[in-house]
This record gives structure tokens, C-alpha cells and sequence, in this order.
């Protein structure tokens, strides 16, 4: 009879947080690298090129690949012939390894869980609690797969209930493109049919745990109906030309999963939950004998690539740059920026939002007249970092705030990830301001380009309080221009036209 020990299986838990927050998974790397050989969009290849770096990078210095480390999610199943040696429950061991992966003194990890989230939402500040998925089953170990979700990806789970002779496949390329680009494709997209709602997100957000192997699929072919599924929509979603970062280009998924399971003759619930650019789980088993131990990928399951800015990419002086400058910029110009800006989030907006709201004035020394203000909340600095992974947050969050913000602030311009909304834009526009995005998934490497950091206001809200940054040379592209056209728009729509003109596509 296996005995787990309460040590080696907090070990465990700990020990895997830590190394799926660096290492990306072998099978991804191969298949980012697959993609950027066949890119042909300027734009997205030079996304992909950031986050293949950046990658690299990570497992270099053993550092985290994005500054959203994620929410834990875990999946357990244990043999009915097992026994504890434990004074905590399951869900009280795993809680304590997220603790101590979160809190490791060499690389600590952001924490971005609060509780109380429909009043104070506070941090709980080590990550705590996952959420945990328990099965009982036959035999003698704990298997045990486990992941950090970032919430960019999370928040564009979509459900739906379909009649039961509705398209699967249609209702997925509606939704697909209505999902934006704030879950940093190119990644992979699990999908859960059947059961009830609640069974179908759980196999679509456990589907996401397999490895990458679409393109075996593809050559083997399919004998199931989930298999013909999944190898239809994985060239029909990438067909919509989205592209890395959704900059438009020729792949969106690198990967489709589909579990199904019986369901109610009157039902179809079909699951959608995305896996973004930093996909983070791994998995392993626990049999009695210690804790689990990880293998990082060699160094040389990287490509040998650098990334270097684009022919044509314009050096900008954040410190003297003009209404006037930012006009001339187009959707899809490369700019390398330099000098002071201001950093932000949702609750830093909020907080702004509540003092105008009050008439009360903006903290001593924060001033964002003629300043550019980044959607960022970083993962803390180790050893002689200046800060710790630095990369964009969603920017369409912040799009209800956007009006506010121009019209009371004198703030120039927004730099984040993804697209803007409608009420953005029109802001935009009719402030002659600018949106940038940075790339997800390239958070390490976007830090390297900040120079210095210090606090401006609100230090009480930890990652979200307001820092000034001194950048140089920081990458970012120029997503809506000061007349509100979008590359959002242009980019997916002019790639789309480009796939539907190549002659695979147009008898497939």
C-alpha cells in the first residue's frame, strides 16, 4: 500500500508552481517555433519572435515567463489504495505548496488572488486558495496535473447552450473572433461538449492540460467525432487570420482540444476556455517514494533566434514627445520608447475614478498631463533587478475608464495588450490620442528595457499601486492611431482575405 507524505506532496506542489512559472512546456516551444517558420505577417512574426525569446530568456535566468503568474489550478486524482501520512486535508496541502512557490525568497511570484470579490476584493498576498479538482479512482498513487491560469485567457471562457442539432463549429467561429486578442494568442483552445454547464467547462479547462499534438492528428487522421472536431476547427479558427497578438496573421490556435460527454437528449452545452501565450501546467505522480522532480527543456529545444526591432521602427522620447508627433503615427508603426511613464491598472483607475468623483484632487507628485500611462502590474524584483517580468495587461478593461482619463488628466496615450472597444476608440479619437500594445507573453524581456522604478502613489495596492518607470528602447506597435482606425481590425481582416486567397485554403 503507497503511503504519501505530507511534506512530499506540498514539495511537490511547491516545487511544480515554480517550474511551470519559467519553463514553457517542450511541446509548446516546438510548435511556437513551427509557427514562426511559417509566419508571414511582419507583425505577428515579430510577436512570436518576442515570446520565443522571451522564453528563453526565462529558462535562463529561472525566472517567470509572464508577470500574471496565474491562478492555481489543480486536478487530482487519487487511488482508493493510498495512504496519508498527514495532519492537513488535500485542499489545505495544496494551498500550503501555492504558499511556498509564491513566496520563494529567489523568485517570488506575483500574487493576484483577492477574496471578498464582490466587496473589498483584497489580496490575500501568496496566491492562496487554488482551485482544486479531486477524483477518487482505482489503484495505488496520486496523479496529479496542475496549472496557473492568467486571467487574460480566463476572462474569455465563454458557455453556451445549443439546440441539439446546432453547429458546434459555427457557434465557435462566432465566438472566437468576439473573444478579442487579451488571451495573448498564438495558444491553444480547449472545448468541453456535454454533460451539464458545469461538466463542460471542467473537460474544456482539463483539456487544456494535454500535451500539443494536432498535427500527429492530422497526419494519423481522425476516428472519433471530437477528433474531426477538433482538426476543423483548429484550420478554421486559424483561417480567420487573427494571428499572434491578433495583429492579424496565419496562426491563432496552435492547438484545439475536445472532450465530450453524454448528455441530456434535449441539451448541447459546448465550453470554450483559451490558453494563452504563456501556457503554464505540468504534470506528475506521486507513488510513495519522495517528492516529484522536474526536467527543464535543453537549451537547445529553443530556436536560435534573436529579436531585434523592425526595419523602419521609430526611436520615441516619451520625455519630450507632442500631440503633434503622436498624430503621424499609423496602425502597425513599430516604436521603441524611451524616457518617464506612468504605470496603472483597474484598481489604480478606480481610485482615480473615486477621487474626481469626490472633486478631490490626484495624490502629490501624479501628474499625467502629456505623459503615456502603461496597463501594467509587475511580479516583484529579485537579486539586482530594477523589476521583476513587466509585460501588458488587457487594455480593454480599462476602456470604460478611457474618456475620464483624456478628458480630465491630459494623459497623451495608453500602452496595454489587445484591442480597444468602441467607447475606447471614440475616445481616442476624439481626444487625438493613442493606443500601443506591448506583446503578452514577453514580459521578461519587456522588463530588460526598464531602467528604473519607484512608486508615485497608492502603495497600499501592492502590484496595482501607480509606479513611474525610466524605459529605453522598450517595443511596442501602434494599435489605435489618433483618427481611431485600429490594427485590430485591419490586421485579422487583411490576413483573412490573404488565407482565403491561398489555393489550400480555397478548396478545403
Amino acid at each position: 500500500m503507497t503511503i504519501i507524505k505530507q511534506n512530499d506532496f506540498i514539495d511537490s506542489i511547491a516545487d511544480a508552481l515554480q517550474f511551470i512559472a519559467c519553463y514553457h512546456p517542450k511541446d509548446f516551444i516546438h510548435s511556437m517555433t513551427r509557427a514562426y517558420e511559417k509566419e508571414q505577417s511582419p507583425a505577428a512574426k515579430d510577436a512570436i519572435a518576442q515570446i520565443l525569446v522571451n522564453s528563453r530568456m526565462c529558462a535562463e535566468n529561472k525566472r517567470p515567463i509572464c508577470q500574471d503568474t496565474g491562478i492555481v489550478n489543480v486536478f487530482i486524482k487519487v487511488g482508493m489504495d493510498v495512504q496519508w501520512q498527514t495532519e492537513l486535508s488535500l485542499d489545505d496541502m495544496v494551498n500550503e505548496g501555492v504558499r511556498r512557490a509564491y513566496s520563494h525568497p529567489d523568485n517570488v511570484l506575483r500574487a493576484s488572488i483577492v477574496s471578498d470579490p464582490l466587496g473589498t476584493r483584497t489580496n490575500t498576498n501568496d496566491n492562496t486558495p487554488a482551485v482544486i479538482h479531486t477524483d477518487i479512482v482505482l489503484g495505488d498513487k496520486v496523479d496529479i496535473h496542475i496549472a496557473a491560469k492568467g486571467g487574460g485567457s480566463e476572462n474569455k471562457a465563454k458557455f453556451t447552450i445549443l439546440n441539439p442539432n446546432d453547429s458546434v463549429v459555427d457557434w465557435v467561429l462566432d465566438t472566437v473572433p468576439k473573444m478579442g486578442a487579451g488571451w495573448c494568442p498564438p495558444g491553444i483552445i480547449g472545448i468541453g461538449v456535454g454533460g451539464t454547464a458545469e461538466k463542460a467547462m471542467l473537460m474544456a479547462k482539463e483539456s487544456l492540460m494535454a500535451p500539443i499534438d494536432i498535427q500527429d492528428l492530422i497526419d494519423r487522421g481522425a476516428t472519433t467525432s471530437a477528433e474531426k472536431l477538433r482538426i476543423e476547427l483548429y484550420n478554421k479558427i486559424n483561417q480567420l487570420g487573427i494571428g499572434a497578438q491578433g495583429l492579424g496573421g496565419l496562426t491563432t490556435v496552435l492547438d484545439v482540444k475536445v472532450s465530450d460527454y453524454p448528455t441530456h437528449a434535449a441539451s448541447l452545452p459546448v465550453a470554450m476556455i483559451p490558453n494563452c501565450a504563456a501556457t503554464r501546467h505540468t504534470h506528475f505522480v506521486l507513488d510513495g517514494s519522495g517528492a516529484a522532480t522536474f526536467e527543464p527543456p535543453a537549451l537547445s529545444d529553443w530556436p536560435d533566434i534573436t529579436w531585434q526591432a523592425a526595419e523602419g521602427t521609430r526611436h520615441i522620447d516619451l520625455d519630450t514627445v507632442t500631440q503633434a508627433d503622436i498624430e503621424q503615427w499609423q496602425p502597425g508603426d513599430t516604436l521603441l520608447l524611451s524616457g518617464h511613464l506612468l504605470t496603472g491598472r483597474d484598481a489604480a483607475h478606480k481610485k482615480i475614478a473615486d477621487l474626481f468623483a469626490d472633486n478631490k484632487p490626484l495624490p502629490d507628485g501624479l501628474d499625467f498631463n502629456g505623459r503615456f500611462i502603461y496597463y501594467v502590474g509587475p511580479v516583484d524584483p529579485v537579486s539586482n533587478e530594477i523589476v521583476g517580468p513587466a509585460g501588458p495587461t488587457t487594455a480593454t478593461r480599462m476602456d470604460k475608464f478611457t474618456e475620464l482619463m483624456l478628458e480630465k488628466t491630459g494623459l497623451l496615450g495608453m500602452i496595454g495588450k489587445a484591442e480597444r472597444g468602441t467607447i475606447a476608440i471614440n475616445s481616442i479619437k476624439k481626444h487625438h490620442s493613442v493606443s500601443l500594445v506591448a506583446v503578452g507573453g514577453a514580459a521578461y524581456l519587456v522588463s530588460k528595457a526598464i531602467k528604473s522604478s519607484r512608486i508615485i502613489a497608492f502603495e497600499e495596492m501592492g502590484m496595482e499601486a501607480i509606479r513611474e518607470f525610466v524605459v529605453e528602447n522598450m517595443p511596442v506597435t501602434v494599435a489605435v492611431n489618433s483618427r481611431g482606425d485600429s490594427i485590430h481590425e485591419s490586421g485579422p481582416k487583411e490576413w483573412r482575405q490573404k488565407i482565403a486567397d491561398i489555393p489550400h485554403n480555397k478548396s478545403s
